[in-house]
């Protein structure tokens, strides 16, 4: 055989082995989900999924010498029922509408007694915390404490600051609460004021209106399209499938009938899991790839809109790094706790870096296989804490810690302790990010 000819073989079996290897990858990554979904079908509904009642107790040891002595904090409120009756009523007419024509099947019916349940459960509560955002509320309060009780040792001081949003400010007082059963001698303050909305709950609006671009709205589509609809679902509920086609949108339909049941699961009435058991985990899977992309594109660092979504979180940004500059100088600022929303959370943490997070591509199918997981980030009561340690109050070499959801997160930084980092770096890598 020639050289030539080796060579073109050489390359030929390169090619293949890149190929198989690159199917292998790929599959290998995507799996995870479709396994956490089959394992906790809530993974699902993205940022209404919900948060771990248990969480690892795997914390690194500070370094020799390192003690926590302040934390900064930014959570999301606990598990809510659907914020406002658009959500439910899309599916709901529909039904309503298919059993006036006499057009529902016997499985159709029990849907609808089962989506008239809710929805009568729901009335006057729209948006409001439930008991299971209380409890999430209270058990990341208490293990705050539990994990860092340096920071809170005495009569150490604890702010507490809330959106104006009721279920924000219910949280944010659930926690307070835990915290002074565990400790009275707290001296806790809170505050829910529109003066604190600039940074707590700022909202770009010429980022969050033009976030769909005609490009990315071309790339959004095609993603999309081959996830749409389910006929399974159409047979199962509707007598004539086709002839329902003129009062029911098959997709809509799908996806907010598929969201009502994933919502429900936050709420007492989370043990009437019949909506959920219509769906198969592919038809969960393909939902949860649609909004995945979807919060990516207007909150991600999404090439093909510009990529400017998480700069909507500069200016918290700006107001944490300003907060801990005051604390360091302080012998013991204990801790600044913040409770606003998802919004705001996600582009944070992809402003941020946390986790590879800020991961900017154009290509929406690679997404999911980089990692880029917005249930990840965001379920109900998600948080990020920032915790500072240092040996004394005269220590300057102070060392932060990121906890995602209280798992111990990485950063894009240099450092020589990870996961701890040094704050001059951590915070001239956070200046460097408001400057751009």
């Amino acid at each position: 055989m020639t050289r030539t000819k080796k060579r073109i073989e050489a390359m030929r079996l390169f090619t293949i082995l890149f190929t198989i290897l690159s199917l292998f990858t790929s599959e290998a990554l995507s799996q995870p989900v479709m396994e956490l979904i089959e394992k906790n079908p809530a993974y699902a509904s993205c940022n209404y999924s919900i948060y771990p009642d248990s969480i690892p107790d795997n914390l690194t040891p500070a370094p020799s010498g390192k003690r926590p002595f302040y934390i900064s904090h930014y959570g999301r409120h606990g598990s809510r029922y659907i914020s406002n009756r658009k959500g439910y009523d899309t599916p709901y007419k529909m039904m309503l509408h298919a059993g006036a024509v006499d057009e529902l099947t016997p499985v159709g019916k029990k849907v609808l007694d089962e989506m008239t349940l809710i929805l009568n459960d729901t009335e006057g509560r729209w948006g409001e915390l439930t008991s299971l955002g209380a409890r999430q509320e209270r058990q990341i309060a208490r293990r705050m404490i539990q994990r860092f009780p340096e920071v809170f040792e005495g009569a150490a001081h604890v702010d507490a600051k809330s959106t104006v949003v009721a279920r924000c400010i219910t949280s944010m007082g659930y926690a307070m609460m835990e915290m002074a059963q565990l400790n009275p001698q707290l001296q806790i303050t809170m505050r829910a004021s529109k003066r604190d909305q600039d940074y707590m709950n700022h909202q770009d609006p010429h980022l969050r209106k033009n976030y769909m671009t005609p490009e990315t709205q071309k790339a959004y589509d095609a993603y999309v399209e081959p996830r749409m609809g389910n006929s399974r679902l159409m047979e199962q509920i509707f007598k004539n499938p086709d002839l329902v086609k003129e009062i029911v949108d098959e997709w809509y339909f799908n996806y907010y009938l598929m969201k009502m049941g994933l919502f429900v699961l936050n709420t007492h009435l989370s043990d009437h899991t019949y909506l959920m058991s219509l769906f198969t985990t592919e038809e969960l899977y393909r939902m949860w790839q649609i909004d995945n992309v979807l919060w990516y594109i207007q909150h991600g660092a999404c090439k093909l809109n510009g990529g400017k979504q998480p700069h909507t979180q500069k200016t918290l940004l700006r107001k944490l790094i300003a907060d801990a500059d005051s604390c360091l100088q302080l012998p013991r600022p204990g801790a600044q706790l913040r409770y606003g929303h998802d919004t705001v959370i996600l582009p944070l943490v992809c402003l941020m870096g946390i986790n590879g997070y800020d991961l900017a591509t154009d290509n929406l199918d690679e997404l999911e296989a980089k990692g880029w997981w917005c249930s990840s980030i965001f379920p109900m009561g998600a948080n990020l804490q920032f915790i500072f340690y240092r040996s004394t109050p005269k220590d300057q070499d102070v060392l932060v810690k990121v906890l995602l959801n209280e798992q111990e997160a990485t950063l894009p930084i240099a450092t020589d302790c990870a996961p701890y980092y040094h704050w001059t770096d951590f915070r001239r890598y956070c200046m460097e990010k408001l400057e751009q």
